[in-house]
């Protein structure tokens, strides 16, 4: 059976982020909690909670159930013309939870399309304004997404090689530091009046390496934008809804954003949906008796019924005690098994930020996307029952939160193992 769709598989289907011609993509047939099962009855421990979505484990009843109530009553209906209760609920919900100062919220089908709704949003604000603003502000190394507005404002590098010439023009600058600080705003300072927004991801650039900078030096630099009128967009696809141990990002700041962006832990995994919400001062340059300055952009599912309800689901299971015990759990023994593994002489760069932990192995050669442990890492851990998926020699933790603590701590000793493993 495994073999069987293993190959139909080969003979239709395109995956994305790989090689075709050298991967082969394990058929999984169920998922309980922390765990995915093949077809052979093997069951994996998903570390990456399968591409950092499934905050709450797999085949949660509740989401489920949630899911099935909503189908027999509106699976889908226009959102151009129409409403309804989950759209206006999710949104009441999510906004009271976010910065005071975010105010609406437009809906879209993922973290990319996320992203390009906030750069339309801030680019034809200072349009409908009459305002000559179309450059915009990125973080070196940063990923936002894979359309072309997303790639524009990410990393240029093997991604985007094919498309360099379509791709806009954007001001790139490292992370911030005490150090590099002055150097920053002396670019920003030079580029202003052609800045409209400011893109970043907070805290941590998860397909970067699971980069991470700090807290205070990013409420910083949004605080010098705000005094030169840049718009602030945060892009919190990867990071929202609990991944840095609290709510948001935004939670760790004292600085508040123009716009954010949400996906992934969104649903909890379950349905693709993207958010994107934003101040009152940005909707009101589209609020207006002129059609023309409206935001013309959407999606034939924009504001799913059925994503929503996903979303308002996942929303309760993340706030209940019991979640919220388990976050602080797991974000403890990320921080121990860091203290172990900086005495290990084959890693480096040992970081933590929440629920999230992350380590270069091997000290002898630079850390890169293809790094060639990459693959060896990866069959490693999958061979131990273990799903992770190494950024390059970059390894990496993200966990679903229902996971326990005997799970992670088992998840911890293959870790060891494999590092010495592949020292012998």
């Amino acid at each position: 059976m495994q073999q069987q769709l293993i190959e139909r598989d080969q003979a239709v289907n395109w995956h994305p982020y790989s090689q075709m011609k050298t991967s082969l993509h394990l058929p999984i047939e169920r998922g309980e909690g922390a765990y995915l099962f093949d077809y052979n009855g093997q069951r994996y421990l998903d570390m990456v909670s399968s591409w950092w979505v499934s905050i709450h484990g797999h085949a949660n009843p509740y989401i489920a159930e949630r899911l099935y109530k909503q189908l027999l009553t509106l699976e889908q209906v226009i959102f151009a013309g129409f409403t309804h209760e989950p759209a206006i609920q999710l949104s009441e919900r999510l906004l009271a939870l976010l910065p005071k100062n975010q105010q609406k919220v437009f809906y879209s089908d993922n973290g990319s399309t996320a992203v390009e709704v906030a750069l339309k949003m801030c680019l034809q604000f200072h349009f409908n304004h009459g305002v000559n603003k179309k450059k915009i502000l990125a973080f070196k190394q940063a990923y936002h997404g894979d359309t072309f507005g997303a790639m524009s404002v990410s990393e240029r590098g093997v991604w985007t090689a094919p498309f360099s010439d379509k791709l806009f023009e954007v001001i790139f600058i490292d992370t911030p530091t005490a150090e590099n600080m002055d150097a920053i705003k002396h670019i920003i300072k030079t580029n202003e009046k052609e800045i409209a927004c400011f893109i970043y991801e907070p805290l941590i650039q998860g397909a970067a390496g699971m980069l991470m900078h700090e807290a205070d030096q990013l409420s910083a630099l949004m605080a010098y934008c705000k005094e030169l009128g840049i718009f602030l967009i945060q892009d919190e696809v990867f990071v929202g809804f609990g991944r840095t141990g609290k709510l948001f990002a935004a939670d760790h700041l004292i600085e508040e954003p123009d716009v954010m962006c949400f996906s992934k832990g969104l649903t909890g995994g379950t349905m693709a949906m993207g958010i994107t919400s934003c101040t009152n001062e940005l909707y009101q340059a589209f609020y207006s008796d002129e059609k023309k300055k409206a935001l013309f952009h959407g999606h034939s599912f924009t504001a799913s019924p059925i994503g929503c309800t996903a979303a308002l689901a996942s929303l309760d299971l993340l706030l209940i005690e019991n979640t919220q015990h388990s976050l602080e759990r797991i974000c403890a023994q990320q921080l121990s098994f860091k203290t172990v593994l900086q005495e290990m002489k084959m890693v480096k760069n040992v970081r933590v930020s929440g629920t999230i932990l992350a380590f270069e192995c091997s000290i002898s050669e630079k850390s890169d996307y293809f790094h060639v442990q990459q693959e060896y890492l990866y069959q490693a851990f999958l061979e131990k029952g273990i799903l992770m998926r190494p950024l390059g020699n970059t390894i990496y933790l993200v966990p679903p939160y229902c996971i326990s603590e005997e799970d992670l701590n088992h998840v911890y000793d293959v870790i060891l193992e494999v590092i010495q493993e592949s020292i012998s």
